[in-house]
């Protein structure tokens, strides 16, 4: 049935080929058997499931609590010929009772519902007398306590099975820690199942994490960056949504808010003109966007701290879902931090206890100096196998030379000191530039020494050097209040016996993309090709993306397909569309060629076949490697490895079960026998999932490299 599966891929959807782990998915599905799906945001969960709807003889049930992704899917799907329906309470009576009657007469593939409607008596009687062959639970992490978003209404799902015996379960999410999935399948009843987990990185996302300054203008600053490009930004509040709407529309901004405080009629009014591509920005609460699948959102601004890294990544997640790359900024300040435990405390304890150890894991993360990808891809359980991924901040400022900042370091630490540690950064940036405020003179501070001693820096710049200090352990800062208290480690470097490097220039926001599309396509052609796109789009009704998605309209300004059999190759046009849309993009494409002739390619894409060494396969090749003799310093040299890359693959070998000759190893460690010894223990009450709670709990002595050998090391006794 995978024949007929990837026939369907092509013919009805478009696409040449299945993404990472789907037809390993489909396949499964095909076989009746339950699993448990754990695919980023923009990893095509959902042909995971509708391609086996279309496949089998009944009817596919996708329980969903977002109206909004129902809505979306269901008109690409009908775009593409497939017969979908939904029942939610956003129908009239009237369509209701027209949807039911299309279920009840079998004239249904996919019934998209929302979980509190399937549990509903009419619902379920409406089924008793429908062949359901499948059960999809999208977004399962919201059964999971654990889970970021838990929905009780989730909880009677599993009941629901029981009714229909026959019927495969399965249950999608996009963000779910191990602990979750365990907790998705108990709780789902999915005791049977075979788990997928996809990797979690979205390899065209640039992601930037800057300390919060001046919101409004570091915002208009990106915006400027990004001119004509649909985005995203996220506010904590809805007065604050409403403020900077109010703020970016005087400027003339393309914008509109959405949050739960407005109309329901003007709140879909907003979601609507941005799906649609009225407006280029949406403002909104962290509400909005669930399930919204525009592939064309080209950035995300967090102009607020989300509540915990799920959320963070399932917002970034609504950015370049077409592939191409984004642009995903975080202003990181630590007020929003008093602002999220104020509502935290009005939680009962336990939700309590959950959500600051969520909000603590985004506060480690947002302050780290290491790679971005490294540390998300972690929290999720998955190992990157990259020491620089080139596409987060903190990556690409390590080329950056690190200088001795030793003398910054304590004119910092002796002004903290001297203030009785009770401030935050702020007032002691402020003290040391010599600020006239009234908050410095009032409180007497410029009589202090340190009084005006850091005026050859910048307020940026002082600010950026507070945050260095705080990452390299000088420092802690009070989560609550602000105020910055010395470590042991600071008052080494405060009395001269420890030096530190770092950087001193202020962080910019920018962002070059490495390589933007793998096409140089003609940008005249293709805004041609989204205004007809458009004209097609208002006409039918229906977002734009649903007719192509822009990657589609680059393959056709890049090669110029003059017929339809030439349409077939460009991405996207399956069969359904190329008769639909086929005629009408020729003719625009015909049109804009005999105005602009001699500018084109005229080949078609040549689809490159050619044979690489499977990454998945890499690691296991080298711990072969390391199996058969060869030491490490051997095989760092034949792959032009650094060594953290080398024990990122001999961990991925590890988790599998199997053995490796760890001993060449040792000889990286710069731990002591007492040291290691505590790691191990450590390892043995907290497990060896989160190498930063183990790196706190030992106060920074053993330092992340040591901590990577050593889970390595500690593993492979195991086995």
């Amino acid at each position: 049935m995978i024949k007929k599966a990837k026939t369907i891929l092509k013919e009805t959807f478009g696409y040449d080929d299945f993404r990472p782990l789907q037809q390993d998915v489909i396949e499964h599905i095909l076989k009746k058997q339950d699993a448990l799906v754990v695919m980023p945001t923009g990893g095509g969960k959902s042909l995971c499931y509708q391609i086996p709807a279309i496949i089998f003889k009944g009817l596919t049930i996708v329980v969903s609590p977002l109206i909004s992704l129902m809505k979306d899917q269901v008109e690409q799907l009908i775009e593409v010929g497939v017969s979908a329906v939904v029942l939610n309470s956003s129908l009239s009576p009237e369509d209701y009772q027209i949807n039911s009657e299309l279920i009840k007469n079998g004239k249904v593939k996919l019934l998209y519902v929302a979980p509190e409607t399937l549990i509903m008596e009419r619902t379920l009687e409406l089924l008793s007398n429908v062949n359901v062959n499948c059960i999809t639970v999208d977004e399962a992490h919201c059964i999971s306590e654990w889970g970021h978003d838990f929905r009780p209404e989730y909880r009677g799902i599993s009941k629901i099975r029981k009714l229909f015996n026959d019927s495969v379960l399965l249950g999608f999410t996009a963000t779910a820690t191990p602990q979750v999935q365990d907790d998705i399948i108990k709780n789902l009843a999915l005791n049977n199942s075979k788990k997928f987990v996809a990797s979690f990185d979205r390899k065209n996302l640039h992601l930037q994490i800057v300390p919060k300054r001046d919101p409004f203008s570091q915002t208009i600053n990106f915006l400027e960056q990004h001119k004509n490009e649909s985005g995203i930004i996220y506010c904590f509040s809805r007065r604050q949504v409403d403020e900077l709407y109010e703020e970016l529309s005087a400027r003339k901004y393309s914008v509109r808010p959405y949050h739960a405080g407005m109309p329901d009629a003007k709140r879909a009014k907003s979601q609507e003109l941005f799906i649609k591509d009225d407006i280029q920005i949406i403002i909104a609460t962290i509400a909005f966007g669930m399930g919204i699948n525009k592939p064309n959102v080209r950035f995300v601004i967090h102009y607020d701290l989300p509540k915990n890294i799920e959320s963070y990544y399932q917002e970034i997640g609504r950015a370049g879902r077409d592939g191409l790359p984004s642009h995903c900024l975080l202003l990181f300040g630590y007020g929003d931090i008093r602002k999220i435990n104020y509502f935290i405390d009005q939680k009962a304890e336990k939700e309590q206890r959950i959500a600051k150890m969520h909000l603590e894991s985004l506060v480690r993360f947002a302050e780290s100096y290491f790679c971005r990808r490294i540390q998300l891809l972690g929290y999720f359980g998955e190992s990157y196998l990259k020491d620089n991924c080139a596409m987060c901040d903190n990556c690409e400022n390590e080329d950056k030379e690190l200088i001795d900042i030793t003398v910054e370091a304590q004119k910092f630490l002796s002004c903290i000191k001297r203030t009785g540690e009770f401030f935050g950064a702020m007032h002691i940036v402020e003290i040391l530039r010599g600020s006239k405020s009234q908050k410095v003179i009032g409180k007497g501070h410029d009589s202090l020494s340190t009084y005006g001693i850091g005026s050859d820096h910048s307020k940026e710049e002082w600010l950026n050097l507070s945050n260095q200090f705080i990452q390299n352990n000088l420092i802690t800062k009070d989560l609550e209040f602000g105020s910055l208290k010395i470590t042991d480690l600071g008052y080494e470097v405060l009395k001269g016996n420890k030096k530190i490097k770092g950087t001193i220039q202020a962080v910019e926001i920018a962002f070059t993309p490495k390589s933007e599309t793998k096409f140089e396509y003609n940008n005249s052609l293709f805004e041609f090709l989204r205004t007809k796109r458009k004209e097609i789009a208002d006409k039918r009704n229906v977002p734009p993306y649903v007719i192509f998605p822009d990657k589609t309209l680059i393959e056709m300004a890049t090669y110029y397909p003059r017929s339809l059999a030439d349409m077939r190759n460009i991405h996207g046009v399956g069969e359904i569309k190329l008769k639909k849309f086929g005629h009408p993009f020729l003719k625009a494409l015909n049109d804009f060629y005999d105005d602009n002739k001699n500018i084109f390619k005229t080949k078609m894409p040549v689809k490159s076949h050619k044979k690489t060494i499977d990454k998945q396969k890499r690691y296991k090749i080298i711990a072969e490697a390391l199996n058969s003799g060869k030491s490490a310093e051997e095989i760092l040299r034949q792959y032009d490895f650094k060594l953290i890359t080398l024990v990122n693959h001999l961990y991925t070998f590890v988790k599998e079960g199997k053995s490796i000759d760890h001993k060449t190893l040792q000889k990286y460690i710069a731990a002591s026998a007492a040291e290691q010894k505590a790691v191990y223990k450590s390892f043995n009450k907290n497990g060896t999932f989160m190498l930063k709670t183990i790196f706190d709990q030992l106060n920074g002595k053993v330092s992340y490299e040591d901590l990577h050998i050593l889970r390595v090391c500690y593993l492979n006794e195991k086995l």
